[in-house]
């Protein structure tokens, strides 16, 4: 780590972030279920039902963005983890720390937007904790939540079992989220509104595995955006992944934004966004129920999966050229998610 200590960087869930994982978390609680590395853990409950379990923090700047607000985000955000990994969220709890000097009314409000995503994504919230700290010293609030979830018998997803020839599918346009949260912060205006993609996922994902029930991998694009996501599994795959730029859908204000801001949208954070890896005999069919979804009308197919080279992802460019796709390396939005 530079210097030996944290930055911004090491939280923006890029390059930086992965090496804390590996070089800090992973040794210290190493076990069979955590080395999976998904976006929650499989548990196996007597070998009778398996539940997914995960967590998520979430320090948003500001708390209310065009589109939602750090409440709603904090719902979708762990039951999206959930997920991830084929399951149908059930339960969670939340931890707020509250900042000396939040007006209450505002809590409220994040308290029934949390009320409202979480029936909204067909879960309760069963147990909380709140601390307070003086203030300056958390924006505001903080929100951190557990969630579990159980997925359905026949399901198999993670991010190790992607295969070459897969087909990789996105089912919406990229970069909506970070280009609102970024753009209300700084005070900027497009000619265009520009709202948070967030959205619960569960139902448009269980659709899709009712269509392609061999889907080998599922994840979110969150932190670090789609490009990092793709580098991830191929990483955990030890596959190559093609994806042609023509291909990728990206929200039209939000590229314009991008644009504006000499930002890349491939590392733009996103919060109803998510890559598939499908067999190509079931990719039509993927297609086809994605389509017939509110979450999934402009899905895209944008690239397969190859032997080689592993570990990287390869863009073709609109011109046809290629070149590598990285990780994202740096801080590119803080305080988003």
């Amino acid at each position: 780590m530079a210097d030996d200590r944290i930055t911004l960087a090491h939280g923006a869930g890029g390059r930086l972030t992965q090496q804390l994982i590996t070089d800090v978390f992973a040794p210290a609680f190493h076990n069979d279920v955590l080395a999976q590395l998904n976006d929650a853990a499989l548990l196996s409950l007597q070998g009778q039902a398996r539940l997914a379990f995960s967590t998520d923090a979430h320090v948003v700047q500001p708390l209310f963005f065009p589109g939602g607000d750090i409440g709603e985000l904090a719902v979708f955000g762990t039951v999206n983890d959930l997920a991830m990994m084929g399951a149908r969220p059930l339960w969670l709890a939340a931890a707020f720390v509250l900042e000396e000097g939040l007006p209450l009314n505002d809590l409220r409000h994040v308290v029934e937007s949390m009320a409202a995503a979480a029936a909204r994504a067909g879960v309760q919230l069963v147990a909380g904790d709140t601390k307070v700290v003086p203030r300056g010293q958390a924006d505001g609030m903080y929100i951190s939540v557990a969630g579990v979830g159980l997925v359905p018998e026949g399901v198999h997803v993670a991010a190790h079992a992607a295969q070459p020839g897969d087909v990789v599918l996105v089912n919406a346009p990229i970069a909506a989220h970070g280009m609102a949260v970024m753009l209300q912060r700084e005070g900027l205006r497009m000619d265009a509104d520009l709202e948070s993609d967030a959205a619960p996922l569960y139902d448009v994902v269980a659709a899709l595995l009712a269509a392609a029930p061999h889907t080998h991998t599922l994840r979110d694009a969150t932190r670090g955006g789609l490009a990092t996501v793709l580098v991830e599994i191929a990483q955990a795959a030890h596959v190559g992944v093609l994806v042609r730029e023509t291909d990728i859908p990206v929200h039209p204000v939000a590229q314009e934004a991008c644009a504006l801001l000499g930002l890349d949208p491939m590392y733009v954070a996103n919060e109803g966004v998510f890559v598939a890896f499908v067999p190509p005999e079931e990719a039509e069919s993927a297609l086809c129920a994605l389509r017939a979804h509110p979450l999934g009308r402009q899905v895209r197919a944008i690239g397969e999966v190859m032997d080689a080279p592993a570990g990287q992802v390869v863009l073709e460019t609109a011109l046809g050229a290629r070149r590598l796709l990285p990780m994202l390396s740096g801080n590119l939005l803080p305080r988003i998610c």
